[in-house]
């Protein structure tokens, strides 16, 4: 009796592999994984707005309306719970990631801005903050890189026959991805020049 459990479960594992079943476990654990990594990279982005805000203001208060407007694009993106179940709901994907890219042009508009006050571009703490920016940008790229990776690897997974069939089974469904508008502002790293423009020729 041992023996012929022992056959139906190695003839089980194999019917799982053959049709895909762990191949799409594996791959919506590094989803999971890859997503964990973008969350964390776009946290990180979020804690330095209120230092990098604080920073401009003391050099450039009657820029209010821009320091409002990152303020409140940063107050939106922490109201997102941005669990791994948002993986499996399309629209709150999509309302993720557009509370990013508010977040994303506002600190764009606020750099344009501090290109009009040298004495802030030349502060130490503003410098030190820009530098943690510009790296963090560069490693929400790569973080976003990877998942959107994970997540093509899985939904063409789920497409494929027999595969396709397992995942209507156990009602395994495409995730979103990041869409392709705007990516390359998105992918290209703020930065902010400190050298000081030549004085104009007389």
């Amino acid at each position: 009796m041992r023996k012929i459990l022992t056959v139906l479960a190695a003839l089980a594992s194999l019917s799982l592999t053959n049709c895909g079943y762990n191949a799409i476990q594996s791959e919506d654990e590094q989803i999971k994984s890859a997503w964990s990594e973008v969350v964390n990279q776009y946290q990180r982005r979020a804690d330095l707005v209120p230092n990098l805000v604080n920073s401009v203001k003391g050099f450039a208060q009657q820029e209010k309306d821009v320091l409002l407007g990152v303020t409140n694009a940063r107050a939106k993106v922490g109201s997102i719970q941005a669990t791994p179940e948002v993986l499996n709901d399309p629209a709150a994907f999509q309302k993720f990631q557009a509370a990013q890219g508010e977040l994303s042009s506002a600190l764009s508009r606020l750099l344009v801005v501090t290109e009009n006050y040298p004495q802030l571009k030349s502060d130490a703490l503003f410098k030190d903050l820009m530098s943690q920016l510009e790296g963090t940008e560069n490693r929400i790229t790569v973080a976003r890189n990877r998942y959107i990776k994970s997540v093509q690897e899985y939904n063409v997974t789920i497409r494929s026959f027999p595969s396709n069939l397992t995942a209507m089974a156990f009602g395994y469904k495409e995730k979103p991805n990041f869409s392709v508008e705007n990516e390359k502002e998105i992918s290209t790293a703020p930065k902010v020049d400190f050298n000081p423009a030549p004085a104009p020729s007389k």
